[in-house]
Formats: C-alpha cells, structure tokens, sequence
C-alpha cells in the first residue's frame, strides 16, 4: 500500500491534506497527524484519508464552501472528524459516478448529500436493489451512474434541513450509523434514490426522522428512530418504505406516515408512543404491517382514510387513545392476526365507504364499541374475539350489500353484544355473544338480520331485540339464561325463526308485538318460567314448536309436539298467561316483559332430601354445617352486621360413582333456597367443554361454559384434567386462568365445584395460585362400603317397582363383598349395573311363564342375580 503523510512537521510530510492529495497517485492511503487542519478537499482519484492517531485525532473543518467533495470512485474517509461552515451546506458531497466510504468518522454542521446522474441510468437497477444487499462494489466502481455512499459507524449531526439527502439515482448504505440534532428531517431519500440501512439511529430531529419521495426507497433493519419532531418515518409521492425489525419511538407526530401514493412494509417493528397515530395512510397510500406493535399512539393505532390500503398479520395494536385502527373514506384493510388491546375510542371503526376484512383477529378493553362501523362501511368479520367494551360490535351502515360475522365471539359487554343500526344488513353465522350487561344481540328499525347457528348466553337483557320494522331470518340460534326475553320481537317486525333454542329466561322466552308476522318452525323453549307472550294484534304462527319443563306454557309439550296453528293473542289482563302491564324505557326502547323466576324450594324439603341418600354421612354433616354458616351470614347482614368471609367453591374428592354430581346439583338446589343463587341450576362440563382445539380457542370456550352457569353451579367433572402432569404447555391452563378471573369477576353469581379422584385434585388446585384461595373446603366422598351398594340397589328396584326377596339380598350381599376394589370399581355405578343386570334376567325368566301376575313381574330373586 502506498501511503503519504500529513503534519505540522517532518521530513518528506505534507503540510496540507490538499497538497498530500494533488501529489498522491490512485490508491494511496493520507494518513493525517492529529490537528485541526482548514481546507476545503475534492478526492478526484481513488484515495484513503485516515487519522493516524485513530477517531477523533483530526478535525477538518472548511472556512466556506464544502470540506469534502467526491468526484471518483472507491474513496474512503476514515477515523476524521469533518465540521461544516454552514448547516444549510454540505460537509460532504458525493458527486454522480462518485463513491465513498466513511468509517468512524464524525460528520458535523451540515448535511451529506449524495448526487445523482443527470440521465438516471441507475434507476432500473436502484429497484432491484434489497436490504441486504452492502453496495461495496457499487462504491468501488458505480459503472451504472449516480453517486454511492456507505456510511459505517459514522454520526452525523448538526445540520439544518436534513442530515443526509440521496437524490436523483444516487443509492447509500448506513450501518450502525447515528443521526442526531438535525434542525429538520434524518434522512432524505428522493428521485430514485435508494437508502439501505442497518442499525441506524436517527434522534432530536426538528422534523421527521426519514423521508421517502418522488420514488425514492428507504430499507431500514434494526433501525431506530426517536425523538422525532414530526414523524418517524414520511412516505411521500411515489416513495417507499420498509422497515424490519425497527423500532419508532416518541415521535412528536406520527410513527409512519404515508401520502398520496407513498408505500410501506413494516415487518417486526415497534411503534410506541406517537404523539398522533401509530400509522397514518391517506390519498392512495399503502401500507402492510406483519409481526408488529403499535403502543400507546396518542390517536389511533392506524388510520387509514382517502383510497388508502392497509394490510395487517400478527400485529399487535396497545392502548390506544384514539381507536385501535380506524378506517374513513373509501380506504379498505385486510387483518388477519390483529390483536387491539386497550383503546380510548373503538377497537377498530369503519365510516364513509370504507371496508375491512377481518379474520382470526381480537379486541379487548376498548371503551366504546368493540368494533363500530357507519355511513356506508361494509365489514366482513371471521373468527374474531371482542372481549368487553361498551358494545361489541355497532353497524350502522347504509351499504347496499350486507356485512357478514362469521364464527366471531363478543363476551362481557357493558350494554349490548351486537347492534345492528336501522337500515343496516347483517349476516351472522355461528355467532357466539355472552355475558352483555344489556341485550345479547339487538336490530333497530328497518335492520335486517340473517342468523344462522350460534349462541346468545347470559345477557342481562334480552337474547334477541328486534326494533319496529325489523326483519330477521334466525336459523338454528341458541338463547340461554337471558335476564329478560329471550327473543323480543317489536311491533311490525317479520321473519322467520327455525329450530331455534330458548332456556332459562326469566320473562317469557319468545314475545311478539303488535303486528308483528313472524313464523316459530321447529322452535325449542327449556326451563323457563313462561314460553310465550304476545301483544295484542301480533299474528305469529307456531309449527313444531314445544315447551319443555315450562311453568306456564302456551306450546305442546315435547311428548306432544305437532303442527300448532297460531297461538292466540294475549291481552293484558285478559287470561292466566298474560304478562304484566309495564311502562316504556325512558328512551323508547322496546321493554320485555314476563314474569319472574319460580319460587325457591324449602330449605326443609331439600334437607331431607339430603339425609335420604345412602351413606356420605361426612358429606351430609359438611354441607348441613355449610348451609347453618350461611343462614348465619344472612341474618348477620340483615341486621346490618359485617358478614365473615365466606367462599361457596368447593373441591368434591372421590373416586368414581359416589354421588358428587347428585350432592353438587342438590346443593345448587340449597344455596338457591338460601337466596344465595338466582337460580340453582347445574351445568355439568369436563375438559372437552372448556379446552379448545387451537391457539384462541380455549378462552371463548370456558367464558360460554362458565356463563351458562350463571345463577347456579359450574359442576367441572375430572377437574385435574386441566393440569396434567408434566404437561408445561397444555391448552388447560389456560382453561383455568380464564376460569380464576371469571370466578372473581362473577363470585356471587356462579359456585364452582371441581371433581375429581383424591390423589389428582390436589395437583389441580396447585397448579394455579388464584384456585387455591378460592377452594379452601374438600368435600371427600369416601366408596360405598357393600351394605351401602345393597341399598342402592334396593333404591333403585324401589323407584322402578321391584321388590328383592330375602334371597336375592343375601345373594346380593355376598357378590358385593367379592367385587374387587380396584380402578375398575364403579360404587354407585356398579350397584346401577347390577340393578340393570338383574332386571335383564328376571325378563328373561319371566318371559317362560305362562301368566304371571303382578307379584312374579316385580320380583327379583336369588336367581336373578347369577
């Protein structure tokens, strides 16, 4: 290598770094002795200018003009510390066919500008061009024209206007290189000029922190850019943008922002803390989002508007102040793997003509709506989860063509699950909406409704409210435990409704208004206090329908279902099944109507009921000791008295067939005696009902579980299958989580009681910390010893009308005492098999007489028994 020297002295040393320059032939190396040396430099041939002393030993500065022009290619600038006489100017200038590489250097009061060609021959091949691609030999020798420049470990500050600015054809690559203290933007890439950076830092800027126009690209990795005082990163014209693996951090406007045609691609990059939105699409912008997040944007998350396009997978969107993503105009979005956590506004909105298209997606904690779309937006929602929120999902849209919910959960909002605006078209298919504070699903005047399977659980209104004028074709829905109706249908509302399910409604499962022409085919009413109420003047037609275990029912019983013609209007006051008289809502809304739940049972009658079970004298003494505790909190609380703590959960410890669903549904039965349940009703589940069969599955699952128990008792059989040993990513656990926070969520309205064999349930309780302050009573249901297994048996031929003879008792006996206690032992189970198996063979035997009479049809004998 040849090398030349500069220095204040010494024999055959330059003086200047000018002279070493005109007197050192291409490819020599000028090594500067430390000094501060006041010169204005042109690298016209291929040369290296290096600190000798190494970073921070030498600082050129100009007295006017540019300390550093390039006119030739495979220059390197290494270890110097350049200073402009004029922020406005540049320090550095690369010229067309130029290239340059500065190494550890510090690049101060004015900007790097990089030229291109006046022809733009290098802008064919500035497209193919990628982030990984290190532009060394583009440097070396940039035969297609445009200037290069390769930025390594290089900081730029100081400059007025932009730090570093590519134009023309010109292309840069920047590693672990920082921007900083730039009254105006970081970087400017325009023309078509490419910027490739790795690890670049770009902070307290005045303006944005990069800029892509005309159609100039930005590739950005393991780039950050903070403290912006616009925007993180502008997309303008036909630029473009990609960042991977970015983060975009305080900025003082948006985090990416994109105009008129401008695009981005943002893959693995953090967005937090804007002062505006996250992401902001206008004119015909687009912009794609994979595997990012979009924290605390002081407006939306993403905002879209104009014919602007966004695409979102796997990206996360996080408390919000605005709206988690809001579309306006005639944008469109396509999300898939959304998750919008937290948001002041709505978790996503669509006004104007805007669309979105959304799948296996999530929304939680925002304020308003869930998800909220007016004017004339058209959704089309798959698989998403809208967890609280005011309501979950409000379409209020004039669209010609209908929004279509297909297998989308909305569970825990504070008024309605899905509201569907007048004149709005909705679809939804297999819907699940639980838990809504106010009505489950709800259709105002003039809406239209097509429901097709699904479920609406637990509302505290009704399932279904269709508003006047309404119209509705709801196919094979399930409404379970509604506060209120139901299905409320309002005056002149028509539609059809085919094998639909109600259960557990409070007032009258199905009401119709005035006028109202709709058709009931195939319809199923389960365990309500009344199935049908109707105004005067509605006109519904009933075919097929029944009511089953119903205190005042209008429809067949399901032994008598047949075609039903239509069931007489009720007039208050008119006959036994009217409803009461009652007044409008204060704001107009249609008001259900019914009756009140059934009178609870005797405490007397259902303690009885206890003590005549076969044996568990243990168990009887717990739960009469259980049942004297409350009656004593209740009167304590009645005298105004603080009531003790008091946990209802109970852990049923026994091997199989020993009673622990009969006792768990009798206590249900007591503690709806006490006051303490609104209903006390069972609903018996296992692993299969509360673990899902994918990633997002399990949740909705266990919430739709747990609040069809709502007023009674979550019976969780084999509860230690949720934590099975050695499984450290099992599905189950998070079964239980959700179980714990709705257990606390929900503690006076639901009692759980999980069961399962002895030595398993203790592992089931520890497996999480929230399970064992809630279970802190075991009831252990010991086996049936075989005098109690006899009685069972007597039980069961006393309930079915057969008498055992002497004989066949101590056949009995003896043949219980030799049945092995092992795994394979079913206690009360054995003794119904038993049972069932002498039944089989007294037919059999009674079959050969020729006519036998009463006694020899109910006896069971000794030789019935083998």
């Amino acid at each position: 290598m040849t090398a030349v020297r500069v220095g204040p002295r010494g024999r055959g040393v330059h003086r200047t770094i000018a002279d070493a320059l005109a007197a050192a032939p291409a490819g020599t190396t000028v090594l500067v002795a430390p000094g501060t040396y006041v010169e204005s430099l042109v690298l016209s041939r291929r040369v290296t200018v290096e600190a000798e002393a190494g970073a921070g030993s030498v600082r050129l500065r100009a007295a006017h003009g540019v300390p550093v022009t390039v006119t030739a290619p495979g220059c390197v600038l290494r270890e110097l510390n350049l200073a402009g006489s004029d922020p406005d100017q540049p320090v550095v200038r690369v010229e067309d066919a130029a290239g340059l590489t500065a190494e550890r250097c510090e690049l101060t009061g004015g900007r790097v500008e990089v030229l291109g060609s006046a022809s733009g021959t290098s802008a064919a091949a500035n497209t193919r061009l990628g982030a990984e691609d290190t532009l060394r030999g583009e440097v070396a020798d940039p035969v297609d024209g445009g200037g290069v420049l390769v930025l390594d470990r290089t900081r730029l500050s100081g400059a007025r206007g932009a730090a570093l600015h590519l134009v023309g054809d010109a292309r840069a690559r920047a590693v672990d290189t920082e921007i900083s203290e730039v009254d105006g933007i970081g970087a400017v890439v325009s023309g078509q000029a490419v910027l490739i950076a790795e690890r670049l830092r770009v902070r307290d800027t005045s303006g944005s922190g990069a800029r892509a126009k005309g159609m100039g690209r930005f590739l950005a990795r393991g780039s950050v850019f903070a403290g912006t005082g616009r925007h993180g990163v502008l997309v303008e014209e036909d630029g473009a943008v990609e960042l991977t693996d970015c983060r975009v951090e305080q900025s003082g406007r948006c985090g990416v922002r994109l105009a008129h045609r401008g695009r981005a691609a943002l893959r693995e990059t953090r967005i937090s803390g804007p002062r505006e939105h996250g992401v902001r699409a206008d004119d015909q912008g687009g912009v794609s989002l994979r595997d990012c997040q979009v924290v605390r944007p002081g407006g939306h998350g993403i905002s879209a508007a104009g014919a602007s396009s966004v695409r979102v997978t796997d990206a996360l969107l996080a408390e919000a102040h605005g709206s988690g993503l809001a579309l306006a105009g005639q944008a469109r979005a396509v999300l898939e793997g959304l998750r919008v956590r937290g948001a002041g506004e709505h978790g996503l909105r669509v006004s104007g003509a805007a669309g979105a298209e959304v799948t296996d997606s999530s929304v939680a904690g925002a304020r308003l709506c869930a998800v909220h779309g007016d004017e004339e937006a058209r959704l089309d929602l798959t698989g998403l989860r809208a967890v609280g929120a005011e309501t979950g999902l409000r379409l209020r849209s004039a669209a010609e063509e209908e929004s279509r919910v297909r297998a989308c959960v909305f569970t825990g909002q504070g008024r309605s699950g899905v509201e569907i605006g007048a004149g709005t078209a909705v679809a939804l298919t297999e819907v699940r909406v639980s838990g809504a504070g106010g009505a489950g699903v709800t259709v105002d005047a003039g809406g239209r409704l097509t429901m097709t399977g699904g479920t609406v659980a637990g509302a505290a209104g009704s399932g279904l409210v269709l508003e006047r004028e309404a119209t509705a074709e709801v196919r094979g829905v399930r409404f379970e435990d509604c506060g209120k109706n139901g299905v409320l249908v309002g005056e002149q509302v028509s539609g059809t409704f085919a094998h639909c399910d109600v259960s557990g409604t409070t007032f009258p499962a199905l009401h119709v208004g005035k006028g109202a022409r709709v058709r009931f085919l195939g319809c199923r009413v389960f365990d309500s206090a009344q199935d049908v109420g109707l105004a005067d003047g509605a006109e519904p037609e009933f075919e097929d329908c029944a009511a089953v275990r119903v205190r005042t029912a209008a429809l067949p019983s399901l032994s008598d279902r047949t075609r039903t013609p239509a069931a007489p209007a009720y007039v208050p006051g008119g006959g036994p099944h009217a409803p009461e008289e009652t007044a409008p809502e204060p704001d107009g809304a249609l008001w259900d109507q019914g009756e009140p739940a059934p009178e609870p049972e005797s405490l007397e009658d259902l303690l009885a009921e206890l003590d005549e079970l076969v044996g568990l004298d243990g168990v009887k003494r717990d739960v009469n000791g259980m049942v004297k505790l409350m009656q004593t909190v209740r009167m304590r609380e009645e005298a105004g008295l603080p009531a003790p703590p008091l946990s209802r959960h109970l852990v049923f410890a026994g091997n199989p067939g020993t009673g622990k669903t009969t006792v768990a549904r009798l206590y249900g039965r007591l503690l709806h005696g006490l006051g303490l349940l609104s209903r006390g009703h069972l609903v018996e589940v296992d692993r299969s009902s509360l673990v899902g069969e994918y990633v997002g599955h399990t949740g909705p699952k266990t919430t739709e579980a747990f609040l069809r128990a709502r007023g009674g008792v979550l019976f969780i059989d084999e509860a230690y299958a949720l934590a099975p040993a050695g499984a450290g990513n099992d599905f189950g656990t998070e079964a239980i989580a959700t179980l714990v926070k709705l257990m606390e969520d929900h503690r006076d309205e639901v009692v759980v009681i999980a069961a399962g064999y002895p030595g398993d349930m203790d592992r089931f309780v520890s497996s999480n910390p929230g399970l064992s302050s809630r279970f802190s009573r075991t009831l252990l249901f010991a086996d049936y010893s075989s005098e109690e297994l006899v009685s069972i048996v007597e039980h069961h031929a006393q309930r079915h009308q057969y008498e055992l003879t002497e004989a066949a008792r101590r056949a009995l006996t003896a043949h219980v005492g030799t049945i092995p206690r092992d795994a394979g032992f079913g206690n009360g189970r054995t003794a119904r098999q038993l049972f069932q198996a002498m039944t089989e063979r007294q037919a059999m035997r009674v079959a050969e007489l020729t006519s036998p009479d009463s006694a020899q049809l109910m006896q069971l004998d000794e030789h019935d028994l083998l």
